[in-house]
């Protein structure tokens, strides 16, 4: 009976991972997402900002993993050994391009994550993690081509709602081997964020770290396709209500 309850519960998780558009979920995403299901508040109003503890354990979400069947969408593990920038196509002048944007993700799994679901193609933006660091000399070169256009590169940083995460940028700028025309924008994730989201903390005390992996996938990736292409939400009024009384609507008849 309780082997059909956690089974089915990873299952819906899983769904909503993946949803709306068949994305592809880490491990530690699954888990989070099973978090949101046990204890659903990121539906209640942002108006009062917290994060949450975690419902169950990181272990004992694995032991409820390692009992369910096949989940499409999981993605294993990713390895520790980067792919040669390049490797895959077969033009020469790869590196003779210029690169104006570049995101770098504390998480190598999320790294990994996004670029399985698009985001360096759809964005034009190269995905890599500090486990990669110092960038291939070919990206650097691309980085600082991008001055000669105009403003430098932007290289954007992804991290924890941490003490580590938070000090990524600056040691970034230490360990990267950026060009002096690129600026590093951190993106993310910062306690404002986290709180506003309801997210889950890594931990049981208030000021435990909040992972990137806590946020929605389908969350994270529309966000960050926004914020590197420097696409800011502005709202619109669904009406315009001084063209509309210079039009006659929305004014009193006149005798």
């Amino acid at each position: 009976m309780a082997y059909r309850l956690t089974s089915s519960l990873v299952q819906r998780a899983a769904a909503h991972a993946g949803a709306p558009t068949g994305l592809r979920f880490t491990e530690r995403q699954l888990y989070y997402e099973v978090c949101r299901l046990l204890l659903p508040a990121h539906h209640l109003p942002r108006l009062v900002p917290f994060t949450v503890f975690p419902p169950i354990s990181i272990e004992a979400f694995e032991g409820w993993l390692r009992q369910s069947d096949d989940l499409p969408g999981l993605l294993t593990r990713p390895g520790k050994s980067p792919t040669e920038p390049g490797r895959s196509t077969p033009e020469g002048d790869l590196f003779d391009y210029a690169l104006p944007r570049l995101l770098i993700c504390q998480s190598h799994a999320i790294a990994d994550m996004l670029r399985v679901n698009g985001l360096p193609m759809e964005s034009a933006c190269p995905v890599v993690s500090v486990d990669e660091l110092p960038l291939a000399a070919g990206l650097v070169r691309m980085l600082d081509a991008t001055a000669a256009t105009g403003d430098g590169a932007r290289v954007y940083v992804l991290h924890d709602d941490s003490p580590v995460g938070l000090g990524l940028p600056e040691a970034i700028g230490e360990r990267a081997d950026l060009p002096d025309s690129a600026t590093i924008v951190p993106i993310g994730l910062r306690r404002s964020q986290t709180a506003a989201l309801h997210l889950a903390r890594a931990g049981w005390r208030s000021s435990s770290p909040v992972e990137i992996e806590s946020v929605p996938p389908a969350v994270l990736l529309r966000s960050v396709h926004r914020l590197v292409r420097d696409v800011h939400r502005r709202r619109e009024p669904l009406v315009d209500l001084p063209a509309v009384r210079e039009a006659g609507f929305l004014t009193w008849p006149q005798r």
